[in-house]
């Protein structure tokens, strides 16, 4: 082997064991749990506003990588142990470019746009001319990402038009429901959601979430619920329900609204019911009774009638009154009466002819729900008099009567001189 042929060959031994050590020194990426990176437009400005026929403006959209860092394994080839390090996840953008669909875009289309950091930011901003005639035009951001998920998204222009354009869609929600629940009560609830922009949402998801465990939804705390377009709107039909032990007071159900841009963002707005719990007091007879029991013509009595609250509410003011044809107190005054709990109303009347009386009792009371009167129609017997009351002193006094008369008047009249028969005349 000449001279030259042996250093050609130290050189390439020589090579190769610094390629070997070189090797042995770097680690090789073995497994990798990184994500792909993510880019949205999360704003946008249109400026002017309202673009004249014809006129000048421009775009600007903001786009942000989501993306987070991730872990990375690592070992080397020669068998070394596993090394764990965090890298970050650039979004490689190889281009940005704005699809006119009516609107004459006269400078921003980039190419090889360059790498967003995780978490960042940057403006693209294009210019446009608008057509010469008036409407909405909706020219789209195109978005191509290294190895993610492009994106596409539209940006409404308006030219010279009276119409209302929002940046991003905003649900309206219409609730319709009953003026007051009392406890105990089934709580149906109609909303009308509404989409108050221009751009349609997907992925619609609505949570309930209650105030109190005394109120729940009757079915599942979560509804999905069909894509929304721009304008439109779409009725669902809630039910909840409430318990007896509910506490008064008004009680709350929050909804959470989440969806989803035409981009991909993640969108969330609450909104609350407000569920209005109001007492209801309602009131009943628990017994009518007279004292003395058998009522006699002619003579006083008192009638008592125990009312009693069946319902949940406080019965107030609670006022009763007999419309029987005898005169006496005819009114009673009760006050309040808890849920639960009865009270009599004592009526103080003077009696009347024996007969059968039909009359009515009527209650009067305020709730949490206003005013209320309660009639029942009742009936009364009073039976006639026995005359006892009359005959027996009259003998007595008859009997008294007719002693004084025999001794005083009769014997002395038979005996002539006075004196009592079983006595001797001298």
């Amino acid at each position: 082997m000449n001279q030259k042929s042996r250093k050609g060959w130290e050189r390439a031994i020589l090579l190769g064991l610094v390629f070997a050590l070189a090797m042995g020194a770097i680690p090789w990426a073995t497994a990798a749990l990184a994500e792909s990176p993510t880019v949205l437009i999360t704003d946008y400005t249109v400026n002017p506003p309202v673009l004249a026929p014809g006129g000048y403006g421009t775009i600007t959209v903001v786009m942000k990588n989501t993306a987070n860092s991730a872990s990375l394994q690592e070992s080397s080839p020669s068998g070394g142990s596993l090394t764990t390090r965090n890298v970050d996840i650039s979004a490689v953008i190889d281009s940005v470019e704005l699809i006119g669909n009516g609107i004459r875009v006269i400078d921003g289309s980039f190419h090889q746009f360059g790498a967003l950091g995780p978490g960042q930011s940057v403006n693209v901003t294009f210019s446009i001319q608008a057509p010469d005639t008036e409407g909405l035009y909706f020219p789209e951001v195109w978005v191509g990402i290294n190895g993610g998920k492009n994106v596409r998204y539209p940006v409404p222009v308006n030219v010279n038009t009276d119409q209302f354009i929002m940046k991003t869609p905003t649900i309206g929600v219409q609730k319709e429901m009953p003026d007051s629940i009392t406890p105990g009560d089934s709580i149906p609830v109609t909303l009308t959601l509404t989409n108050a922009g221009i751009i349609r949402v997907s992925d619609l998801v609505i949570t309930m979430k209650t105030s109190s465990p005394s109120l729940g939804a009757k079915g599942a705390n979560t509804m999905a619920l069909l894509p929304l377009e721009g304008g439109a709107n779409q009725t669902i039909n809630l039910d909840f329900v409430t318990d007896r032990n509910i506490p008064l007071g008004l009680k709350k159900i929050t909804l959470g609204i989440d969806y989803r841009l035409p981009d991909g963002t993640a969108k969330h707005q609450d909104e609350v019911i407000e569920v209005p719990i109001e007492g209801r007091a309602e009131l009943g007879f628990v017994s009518v009774d007279t004292s003395p029991r058998r009522v006699t013509a002619d003579q006083p009595f008192d009638l008592t009638i125990r009312i009693e609250n069946t319902g949940t509410g406080e019965a107030k003011q609670v006022a009763a009154t007999v419309d029987l044809p005898m005169t006496g107190t005819k009114e009673a005054f009760i006050g309040k009466i808890k849920p639960g709990n009865d009270a009599p109303a004592v009526f103080m009347l003077d009696g009347g002819k024996s007969d059968t009386y039909s009359y009515n009792v009527s209650i009067t009371y305020v709730d949490d729900l206003g005013t209320h009167t309660v009639t029942r129609p009742m009936s009364l017997r009073v039976i006639p008099g026995d005359g006892m009351g009359i005959i027996l002193p009259l003998g007595v006094v008859l009997l008294i009567g007719g002693f004084i008369g025999y001794r005083y008047w009769y014997l002395p009249r038979k005996n002539g001189a006075g004196t009592l028969p079983w006595r001797k005349k001298s």
